[in-house]
């Protein structure tokens, strides 16, 4: 609209450079660009971490150890004292107590100007002391009559940087604010939201200066109306970018993988199982996209032993019969040695070959396979982040498979990605992930993507029993152990630790190993953990795999990529310490063939209501999906996204997780301006998202 443009263009002067501010000179501007501020706008939108109440002067005589407060009162006197290290001791009362300041960092000039009968106003954290209660380098200032009255709003605690002070970021940002008096703020969201939601300009005022009264608690856990409205609106522009992303990539040409679907059909046939209902549904949806001249960006989502890989090598195939190359890229040795074997036993009695290109593959191998990749005489490549090494280069790589996506970093998958462009020509991106994500994060995370989900587990699975008990148990879970070994089956037990930690009260694998050797000499029992050589972890790996180990002594690295069907019962130690989607990745170790399997979670009292939560979960359901929504709900370590969220993009006030509850909101809204207003799509991305111009380009 014509008001919209006009107030566009007005709101220039909010895009001013932050020099325009008054006492902002090159060296300042420089760390306010640490702190991704180069306007007056980004400036506002630089929200406080916290908040202190200095509203109100407290009486000496009420205080209490821990809290926060601002008091007043005269100075009784002011020393120099020598025990155990040099200090400045200042005492102040105020009729109805007394309080010592301590500081043991001062100037002579300080010395000088706390002098007895002046009167001090401080703020500071109240701690219990050698002669009472006392603050330690309190902000103080000397008051007289003409001192104003304390503030009326809570003071903001700002990020900060080197060589860039409270204060002086209080002053700036007053200043910002003054320009937002001056100047109309665009609400692009304003009129498609209810009539009495706070507008964008209402809520920034607010969070830089709360009035008194407003509960810190609400903001601290950045739960208030108004951070909520910043954080609608930043989602929004999330999702603006990535679906701006996702259509800026229909412009980009792929080559169609037309061939190979009699050769897809061979292989199935030749497989010891038939695909389910819902693999069958993914293999069609992405053949369909690898089918056309535009490159396929694909999300496959599926639990734990759904079969993510085998539709994966099926699309390889295809890929292969057009003359064409694939590289499988998995973030681990373990896992992508894992996909190795599994491609090789699939897809060479097809006559296709599979070369590998991990960190471990050096000398003339690796000369040999960089030869064959570059040659195109194989065509599927399988590796870790050794594939996009500036030596690697392809022949014609037209599709890309990246599994557990969300440990790759974004910059990564570009590197990956430009080593198949010729041109303007780009590879299809396949992406897995076994951990299942609830649909509407899913559609806000990943709306770049599309999105098939293997909701379905291969016939002839037994679910598995989950139990949960306290490690003083051991003793009777070591003999069931040992039954279930003399039964034929095997047993996986996991530590979260490789040696024992002083520090961390968790079971170390060196110890448990230990211990189980001593308490079990028949069995034969190994030990398997990410410092191990790669050849070492492939013995170990092969030997419990052709059952010659019966109880395989781990880290967590067993959490993806090996696949045992005779290992039927997962022990985990200090599960209260996991999240919940890595308890599940673990549990998804057993239960996959046809004997009925358990999962024992081995916990240390006493446990937090977290982790009660959690375990009480992972009791319950076996459903990942399921899980992961319970995950959002508690919000525990083991993340939704995954420990890292890499590859999303980095917020500044949302939290995915946290505010999952307004992202059905931010799906109507985003989806609304794109269809209905596209003038408002670049602004709001601009506004939220200029500080991440690589998210362009994956």
């Amino acid at each position: 609209t014509d008001s919209e443009s006009k107030s566009s263009a007005l709101s220039g002067t909010l895009e001013q450079s932050v020099m325009d501010l008054r006492g902002v000179g090159p060296r300042l501007a420089e760390r306010l660009l640490r702190l991704g501020v180069q306007t007056i706008g980004e400036l506002l939108y630089l929200l406080p971490v916290r908040y202190e109440d200095r509203t109100e002067l407290r009486r000496l005589g009420g205080l209490q150890s821990g809290e926060k407060v601002l008091v007043e009162g005269k100075i009784e006197l002011t020393e120099i004292i020598y025990r155990g290290r040099r200090a400045m001791l200042t005492r102040i009362t105020d009729g109805t107590g007394m309080l010592s300041l301590r500081f043991f960092y001062f100037s002579r000039a300080q010395q000088k100007n706390l002098k007895r009968g002046a009167s001090l106003r401080c703020f500071g954290e109240i701690r219990a002391g050698s002669v009472g209660l006392e603050m330690v380098h309190p902000e103080y200032r000397l008051v007289g009559p003409d001192t104003a009255p304390p503030s009326k709003t809570l003071t903001p605690v700002y990020p900060l940087t080197e060589g860039l002070h409270q204060q002086r970021l209080r002053l700036l940002v007053a200043q910002a604010l003054d320009h937002l008096e001056q100047v109309p703020l665009c609400d692009y969201l304003s009129d498609r939201l209810p009539a009495d939601a706070l507008k964008l300009k209402e809520a920034l005022r607010f969070l830089h200066s709360p009035p008194q009264g407003t509960q810190v608690k609400s903001l601290s856990a950045r739960r208030h109306p108004c951070q909520l409205r910043l954080a609608l609106e930043e989602l929004v522009a999330q999702r603006l970018c990535l679906l701006r992303i996702n259509l800026g990539r229909q412009r980009e040409e792929a080559v169609p993988i037309t061939e190979g679907r009699e050769l897809v059909h061979k292989f199935r046939d030749q497989l010891p199982f038939n695909f389910t209902d819902a693999q069958d549904r993914a293999l069609t949806t992405i053949l369909k996209d690898l089918y056309l001249n535009k490159p396929m960006h694909r999300l496959l989502q599926g639990d734990v032993g759904s079969g993510k890989t085998v539709v994966a090598a099926a699309a390889a195939i295809a890929s292969a019969a057009s003359g064409l190359q694939t590289a499988v890229m998995a973030p681990t040795e373990l896992l992508a040695e894992q996909h190795y074997a599994s491609f090789c036993a699939w897809v060479e009695p097809l006559g296709i070959d599979v070369v590998y290109l991990g960190g471990s593959v050096s000398g003339a191998a690796r000369s040999d396979s960089l030869a064959q990749i570059a040659t195109g005489s194989v065509p599927i490549i399988v590796g870790t982040h050794a594939l996009f090494q500036k030596e690697v280069r392809f022949q014609h790589l037209a599709l890309v498979v990246v599994d557990e996506q969300h440990r790759f970093g974004v910059d990564q998958r570009l590197e990956l990605k430009l080593k198949g462009k010729d041109g303007k020509v780009s590879p299809h991106q396949l992406v897995m992930t076994a951990t299942p994500i609830p649909r509407t994060l899913a559609m806000t995370a990943y709306a770049d993507l599309d999105c098939s989900i293997i909701d379905e587990l291969p016939g002839g699975r037994q679910p598995v029993q989950t139990v949960v008990i306290p490690d003083r148990k051991r003793i009777e879970l070591v003999q069931r152990v040992f039954r279930h070994c003399q039964r034929g089956e095997q047993v996986y037990w996991v530590c979260p630790l490789i040696e024992e930690s002083e520090t961390i009260d968790s079971q170390a694998i060196e110890k448990v190993g230990q211990e189980l050797k001593e308490a079990l000499p028949e069995l034969s029992i190994e030990l398997l953990h990410g410092r191990m050589k790669s050849f070492a972890k492939d013995r170990v790996m092969r030997s419990f795999k052709a059952g010659d180990i019966d109880v395989l002594v781990a880290t967590t690295v067993v959490e993806v990529g090996v696949d045992v069907p005779n290992a039927t019962l997962m022990v985990v130690e200090n599960s209260e310490r996991m999240g919940l989607a890595q308890l599940h990745q673990l549990r998804g170790r057993v239960g996959r063939g046809t004997t009925a399997s358990s999962c024992v979670l081995f916990y240390k009292a006493p446990l937090s209501e977290l982790a009660r939560a959690r375990l009480s979960v992972m009791r319950e359901t076996t459903d990942g999906f399921k899980i992961a929504e319970r995950d959002l709900e508690l919000r525990g370590p083991g993340e939704v996204l995954g420990t890292r969220q890499t590859g999303v993009i980095q917020l500044k006030i949302a939290d995915l997780v946290r505010d999952a509850h307004l992202l059905p909101e931010v799906i109507r809204l985003s989806d609304e301006l794109i269809e209905k207003y596209p003038q408002r799509v670049e602004p709001l991305i601009k506004r939220w998202l200029s500080g991440q111009p690589h998210y362009a380009k994956v």
